[in-house]
Order: structure tokens, then sequence, then C-alpha cells
């Protein structure tokens, strides 16, 4: 087999799917306006390089050391889509997820449609925070692609433990099932572990109405870097804007609005 995943993910030939990997984020995909543009943006910040995607010519696939990391849809304008990063789940069953995001007071913003390998669906969950699900075939390298990728995703939600609650009965989340998902309280968050590893973290404290969207519910993407403050430098040189940095971590947005995190810290 020789495909794409989620909007265009990482190509591979020995097959792992979401049925023996699944609750976990298994891509990332950014929602742009235009792919020169995006394209040029990340190069300068996170040294990314870039290749083509099935899906077509609006499409493209970040590798960071030569390992797909993450897709990027230049498709804002066209499908009326917001500008946003967005973490994707593995499910054994794309319509299940989609019925049972519904039934919890969820909305299903696109899908599931189908995208050989697999499925792909847009939700959002109670409190507005949009993500994806993915049912298929998952890179098979498995853990170079979680060294390669995001350090780890965080929702910043209006209550952490209703949060995980709804994602949990989405996602199999602590469900006793061989290969989900672990849940652990600590600090007053929620982690989310898989095969021992930090790959999502859960905080309260949003406020579904405030007028600043990085106040409202949403799910952060944080990327691995070895140089934050000069990833932040690049940011701003190349349109992008900073929201907030120290030592180990920035908050930034890139030149069409898109908010990500830089960090030099791992999820674990």
């Amino acid at each position: 087999m020789n495909h794409d995943t989620p909007a265009g993910g990482p190509r591979r030939d020995d097959v792992v799917s979401t049925h023996s990997v699944f609750g976990a984020p298994c891509w990332v995909s950014l929602t742009s306006r235009d792919v020169q543009a995006t394209q040029d943006f990340y190069t300068a910040v996170l040294g990314w390089r870039w290749r083509g995607a099935d899906l077509g010519e609006h499409f493209r696939i970040a590798l960071a050391n030569g390992v797909p990391v993450a897709g990027i849809a230049a498709v804002a304008s066209m499908w009326q889509m917001a500008v946003a990063w967005t973490p994707y789940f593995a499910v054994p069953d794309a319509d299940v997820a989609v019925s049972r995001a519904r039934e919890r007071g969820g909305t299903a913003a696109v899908g599931p449609l189908s995208f050989p390998p697999g499925r792909a669906a847009l939700l959002a969950d109670r409190d507005g925070a949009t993500f994806g699900i993915w049912q298929g075939e998952l890179v098979s390298n498995w853990e170079a692609w979680r060294q390669a990728a995001p350090a780890f995703v965080r929702l910043h939600t209006r209550d952490a433990f209703d949060a995980a609650i709804f994602y949990g009965e989405i996602l199999d989340w602590a469900s006793g099932l061989p290969g989900c998902c672990e849940v652990e309280y600590a600090g007053g968050e929620v982690l989310l572990r898989s095969r021992g590893d930090v790959v999502a973290r859960i905080d309260s404290g949003a406020v579904g109405a405030a007028p600043d969207p990085s106040v409202r519910p949403h799910w952060q993407i944080h990327f691995a870097v070895t140089d934050v403050a000069g990833c932040a430098r690049a940011a701003e040189k190349h349109g992008g804007s900073v929201l907030r940095e120290d030592e180990d971590e920035a908050i930034l947005r890139d030149a069409d609005g898109a908010q990500f995190t830089v960090t030099s810290r791992r999820g674990h």
C-alpha cells in the first residue's frame, strides 16, 4: 500500500491501523488560505520541507528530517473554513465516533468522508473546540512519527474533567480495551497517555464567550523545537506574531492567523 493519511498524511509500506492504535492523536493538519505562503512561513520558522499529497494541488505534506509530520489544506477560503491547526484522533469506526459525539452534544462539521486508505471527519465538542477523527491506516513506524510530530496536543477548555468524559466516551479512553489510551488526573489537569507517553493534556479555565479566540475552548498543537527564541524571531520576521514567550515555550500565530506552540519540552 502507498497512500496518504488525514489531509494527505504519511506514506508507508507496513500497515498499522486504527483498530490496533486508537484514541490517541495520530495526525495534525493546518487549514490555510495559500499553499506557498504557508510553506514559506513554516520552512522559515520550523525548518520543514515539503512534498505533494494525493488529495490535489491545495494539499501539502510537511517533512521534518524526512519524516512526514503534518498536513496543509489550503482550502480555508474555498470551503469557508477557519484558519487553524487541528489534531486528528485515531478511531476504529468513524461513523460510531461521529454518532457518539452528536449524542453527547458535539457537532459534525464535515464527514465522515472517504480519503483512501481511510475515512475522516471534522467535529466540534460541546464547548466548541474543533478536532478531527481518522479511521484507517496509520503511519507504520509509530514511535518515529511521534518523535518527529508534535510533542503533544493540549485542550484548553471550560472544565477539564467534563471534557475528559466527553472525549473518553467517544474515543474509548480508559476503556480497558487492548491498545486504548489511559487517563490520569494530575495537578489540576487531565493527562492522556498512549503506551506510557503523554500525548495530550486537558486543562480548565477557557471562556466560551471570550472575544479572544486564544481564550475560548480550543485544541493547541505543540511542536518540539531546539530553539524556542529562534522560532519566535523567525515568526515575527515572516509576518507572524508572538502571543507569549518564555525560555521553554512560545505561543505563536502564523501569517494567516493560525495559532500554535513551539516548546523545548516533550509532553511526558
